[in-house]
């Protein structure tokens, strides 16, 4: 599963857990107060740290592919070393 898949999954459980304690808490359940808060710290929790945890990937990625340039793939650039290679083969082959 990608990151955002289990994301979203963590908040569908925690919003069912929530929605459950919310319908004990209506039928006169206070008990379950506590629980509906802490719940709540976990979802904030694991949500908090699950970014946090991305973006250190992402990091980690961009680092070993290095930087090049600004970010932005440049089609004309690439269009015209393509034609210039081509032309050194063409060249160097005798034809």
């Amino acid at each position: 599963m990608e990151d955002i898949d289990i994301a979203g999954q963590l908040f569908r459980d925690c919003a069912e857990d929530l929605t459950r304690l919310q319908h004990k808490l209506r039928a006169g359940e206070v008990g379950e107060l506590k629980d509906a808060v802490k719940v709540a710290r976990e979802l904030r929790s694991a949500t908090q740290m699950m970014l946090e945890e991305r973006n250190k990937v992402e990091k980690l990625r961009k680092d070993i592919a290095g930087s090049v340039g600004d970010g932005c793939f440049d089609l004309d650039a690439a269009r015209d070393e393509i034609g210039r290679r081509l032309a050194c083969l063409r060249r160097a082959g005798g034809s």
